[in-house]
Order: structure tokens, then C-alpha cells, then sequence
């Protein structure tokens, strides 16, 4: 069995970091693709952080929670999530039933592309071995992984998040920005917004759920 303890103290997550292996350095050319809802009871804009945290879904949700487990809202901790394609949002965002709902609460795909180069803490190397992890840290538990995003945050508060393997997508990369400090990072517009039953996506969608195996509605 992969192992995946609590994190460990401070000093070894820093010590064990090797900065010219272990940060993946994301260009501002790079297309980052998101999944969100823009309706509904938590409606969400293209470039909304989160704040409040952290939720069962969030795998690397940074906020402490409060006395019981239950979530809080810190502005000083906002948590964003996306893939490099549009295969591996639609994977994660509605990998839970399987089935790609494109009614249901206005869902939309954004493209953006970062004004600066984002830094990111390479999970999907050698850094959780060395701290006494394994690449269990991008599928185990989400309690645990959360405890390991507050720890990491608290030793790296200069990197914009994560770079993790998507565990619905074949490993496939998957980000999670953490602002500050990358909210700054985000363009004015994005490249791309469009509601996901926009008739021109009916056909990349319909390949992405062949591919997955799931129901396109």
C-alpha cells in the first residue's frame, strides 16, 4: 500500500526541497482550462478564487478548518483548480456521477492563459517520497491531503499552488493556485468562455465521454 502519513514538521518539507527539480515553472503561454458553474446556489465567476475551505471535493483546499471539521471563509486563502485540456477538467469536475450535465447550474469552460510564469510545487516527482509520502498524495484521502496543502502553504508561501497528477485522467497534469499569490497571475479576460451546451463543443465533448466512459447530457 502507497503510503501517506500526516506531513511531516516544517524543516523537512523545506530541507527536502530541491528547487531546480522540484518546482515545474508554468510560462504564460500555457492554456489552462476550467470547469465551473455560474449558477445555482454558489454561483462562480471564470476568475473566482475560493475562499472558503475546506470542502470534501477539494483535494488541496488550504484554509484550517474550524473546531469540528467544518468549513471557513479566510480571504487570505483562496484555492482555484484546472487541467491542461479539456479531457481531464470534465474527469474531475463531474467525476462523481460520471455523467456531463450541461444544463444544470450554467456550467462553463474558460481557457486563460497566466500574465506571468507560475511556480509551482512538483508533487508528481520525487519531493512527497522524500518527505515521506508517495504520489498517493494526488488520490488518497482528501482529509490527509488536505493537512499536507496547509503545510505546504505555511513552508512555501512564495509559489503560486500545486502541479499534481490528475487521478481521474491517467495522471494527466492538474493545478491548484493558491492566492495570494497567484490571483495577480490571472489575465483580464480569458481566452476562451463559452457555456458548456454551446453547440461548437458538442463534438469534443461527445470524444472526451467516449473516451471516459461518461454520459454526455
Amino acid at each position: 500500500m502507497a503510503r501517506l502519513p500526516l506531513p511531516p514538521a516544517r524543516a523537512v518539507l523545506v530541507n527536502e526541497l530541491h528547487a531546480s527539480d522540484d518546482v515545474v515553472t508554468v510560462p504564460p503561454a500555457t492554456r489552462l482550462v476550467r470547469i465551473f458553474t455560474a449558477h445555482g446556489n454558489h454561483p462562480q465567476q471564470w476568475n473566482s478564487f475560493r475562499y472558503t475551505g475546506p470542502l470534501p471535493h477539494g483535494r488541496f483546499d488550504q484554509q484550517k478548518p474550524a473546531k469540528g471539521g467544518a468549513p471557513v471563509t479566510d480571504p487570505n486563502n483562496g484555492v482555484l483548480y484546472f487541467g491542461l485540456s479539456v479531457r481531464t477538467s470534465v474527469a474531475e469536475v463531474f467525476q462523481t456521477t460520471s455523467t456531463v450535465d450541461r444544463k444544470t447550474r450554467g456550467p462553463r469552460l474558460v481557457v486563460v492563459r497566466p500574465t506571468r510564469t507560475l511556480r509551482l510545487l512538483d508533487l508528481s516527482g520525487l519531493w512527497p517520497t522524500r518527505v515521506g509520502a508517495s504520489q498517493e498524495i494526488s488520490s488518497g484521502p482528501k482529509k490527509i491531503t488536505q493537512a499536507w496543502a496547509r503545510a505546504i502553504r505555511a513552508a512555501f508561501g512564495d509559489l503560486d499552488g500545486l502541479w499534481y497528477r490528475s487521478s481521474m485522467d491517467s495522471g494527466d497534469p492538474s493545478l491548484c493556485l493558491w492566492d495570494p499569490p497567484s490571483g495577480a497571475a490571472l489575465p483580464l479576460a480569458p481566452d476562451v468562455l463559452l457555456p458548456l451546451d454551446h453547440p461548437g463543443l458538442d463534438v469534443p465533448l461527445g470524444r472526451v465521454c467516449q473516451e471516459l466512459n461518461y454520459t454526455l447530457l
